[in-house]
C-alpha cells in the first residue's frame, strides 16, 4: 500500500472516530434530560433534568393533591383531608418513567430525533396512592348522617288507637357511586375537589292510603261513655249510643273481630241462671221472646252487637254482656261492617 493510501485511510478512521465520539457525547448529553414532548399527568417536563423535573412535579402535583375533598349534599358538607386519606405521589418513579420514555431507542434514533427537533408526545401517569379505607369511612359517615329509613304506615289497634302513624319516604345514599366519586376527586388536579352525594328515594312497603284501604271499617266501643264509633278507612264516620253489660256480666274488653253476622238471628240462650226457663233453648229470630232484634254481629264467646227494643236501656249498663243498639242504628251499622272488621272495647 502506498503512503498516500495509508494517509487517507488513517484520516478517514480519525474522522470516523471523532464523529463517533461527538455523536456519543451528544447522545450522553441528551440522556441527561427528559425529551421534549413528555408530560407527567399533563405537566410538561420536557427538556428538564431529573432534578428539575422532580421539583416541578412536587410543586404542581403535591400542592393540588394536598387539598381536601369536600363531599356535599344540599348545604351539608363532609371533608376528607389528604392527611386522613394518606395521599402520596410517586414523584421519583414518575421522573424515572419519563426518563425511560425519553431514552427509548438507540444512539442513532435519539440523535436523529434531536437533530430534527421532533417531540415525543409521550404521556406519563404519576402513581398516586391513597388509603381506600378512608374513602369507605367518610362514605359510611355520610350514609349515617343522611340516610332516612322508610316508614310503613301503621295503626295501634291493640291499644285502641285508630289514628294512623303515616308512612314516610326514606332516603338512601348511592354509596358505591359516592365512593367512586370521592376516589376520582382524590386524583383530581383542579382547584375545586367536590364530590356530590347522589341519593335515591325509598318508598315504604305500606303507605297511609294502603293502610286505610286495609281497614274499611273499625269499631271502637267506649263502655264508660256508652258510645260506639264507626271508623271508615281509619277516619271517624259516626258515633252511636249503646248499652253495655251490667255488673257481673260485663262486656269483655280488648281487641276482637266481627266473627259472624246475621239478620233476625236466632237466640241460643246460654245455660245461665239469669236465663230462667229459656236456659239452653233456641229462640227463633223475629219473635217477641227473642231480645236480639233486627241484626247480629258476633264478637267473642257469645257476646255481640245487636238491636234492642228496650230503648230505655241505651246509655246504661243493662245487658248480659252484649252491646245493644237502637234498631235503626244497628241496621245502619250492619251494612257497613264486614266479617273480620276489628272491634276494640275499652
Amino acid at each position: 500500500m502506498s503512503r498516500r493510501l495509508i494517509a487517507v485511510a488513517a484520516l478517514t478512521i480519525t474522522v470516523l472516530l471523532v464523529g463517533a465520539g461527538s455523536l456519543y457525547a451528544f447522545d450522553r448529553n441528551v440522556r441527561t434530560r427528559i425529551a421534549e414532548g413528555v408530560t407527567v399527568n399533563g405537566i410538561d417536563v420536557g427538556g428538564l433534568t431529573p432534578q428539575r423535573a422532580r421539583a416541578k412535579l412536587s410543586a404542581n402535583l403535591l400542592e393540588p393533591l394536598s387539598q381536601p375533598v369536600s363531599v356535599r349534599y344540599k348545604g351539608r358538607r363532609f371533608t376528607l383531608t389528604a392527611e386522613r386519606a394518606n395521599v402520596a405521589v410517586d414523584i421519583d418513579g414518575s421522573v424515572d418513567r419519563a426518563m425511560a420514555v425519553s431514552t427509548d431507542g438507540n444512539l442513532f434514533t435519539r440523535t436523529w430525533r434531536e437533530v430534527r427537533g421532533r417531540e415525543l408526545n409521550a404521556r406519563v401517569e404519576a402513581k398516586i396512592a391513597y388509603d381506600d379505607e378512608a374513602v369507605h369511612r367518610i362514605a359510611d359517615r355520610v350514609q349515617r348522617r343522611l340516610e332516612v329509613e322508610a316508614r310503613d304506615a301503621s295503626v295501634d289497634l291493640e291499644h285502641g288507637s285508630v289514628e294512623p302513624t303515616p308512612s314516610r319516604d326514606g332516603l338512601a345514599v348511592r354509596a358505591a357511586r359516592l365512593r367512586k366519586d370521592i376516589r376520582s376527586e382524590l386524583l383530581d388536579m383542579s382547584d375545586t375537589r367536590i364530590a356530590r352525594v347522589k341519593t335515591t328515594v325509598v318508598k315504604p312497603k305500606v303507605t297511609t292510603e294502603q293502610l286505610a284501604e286495609k281497614y274499611p271499617a273499625v269499631i271502637i266501643v267506649n263502655r264508660s261513655a256508652f258510645k260506639l264509633t264507626l271508623y271508615k278507612n281509619l277516619k271517624p264516620a259516626k258515633t252511636y249510643g249503646i248499652a253495655v253489660g251490667q255488673v257481673g256480666l260485663e262486656t269483655p274488653a280488648g281487641l276482637y273481630n266481627i266473627e259472624n253476622k246475621a239478620v233476625d238471628p236466632a237466640w241460643h240462650v246460654p245455660n245461665s241462671d239469669w236465663a230462667g226457663d229459656l236456659a239452653g233453648t233456641v229462640v227463633p229470630g223475629g219473635t217477641p221472646q227473642n231480645p236480639l232484634k233486627a241484626r247480629w254481629m258476633g264478637i267473642y264467646a257469645g257476646a255481640g252487637i245487636h238491636g234492642t227494643d228496650a230503648t230505655g236501656s241505651i246509655g246504661t249498663a243493662a245487658s248480659h254482656g252484649c252491646i245493644r243498639m237502637l234498631i235503626p242504628d244497628v241496621i245502619e251499622l250492619y251494612d257497613q261492617v264486614p266479617v273480620g272488621a276489628p272491634v276494640y272495647i275499652a
